[in-house]
């Protein structure tokens, strides 16, 4: 729930977009995580690193340009990336 696309390509040099989503328990995360790598990888899109658990709350798929955080409600409020990245140029926003 709760999708946003940023595009970070004027502010950031390691990637073009974020993609950031909540999920409401561990069990969603790890759903997300695996249908993502799957759905990508069907498409011929590699990971080309994975930082994080499902337990921490907070999951970073690495595919290059773009950026994809799977965040438990509590993490993505005490980290803020929305804020952080403010300059960002907002894409999509799915509540």
């Amino acid at each position: 729930s709760n999708i946003v696309l940023l595009d970070i390509q004027n502010i950031a040099s390691f990637a073009d977009y974020f993609v950031m989503l909540s999920a409401d328990s561990m069990r969603q995360i790890n759903a997300l995580v695996d249908d993502i790598n799957l759905q990508l990888k069907q498409e011929g899109i590699r990971i080309g690193h994975k930082e994080g658990t499902p337990e921490s709350g907070w999951v970073l798929l690495d595919y290059g340009n773009v950026l994809i955080h799977v965040f438990s409600p509590v993490e993505r409020e005490y980290y803020r990336l929305e804020e952080l990245w403010n300059k960002a140029i907002p894409l999509v926003q799915v509540q």
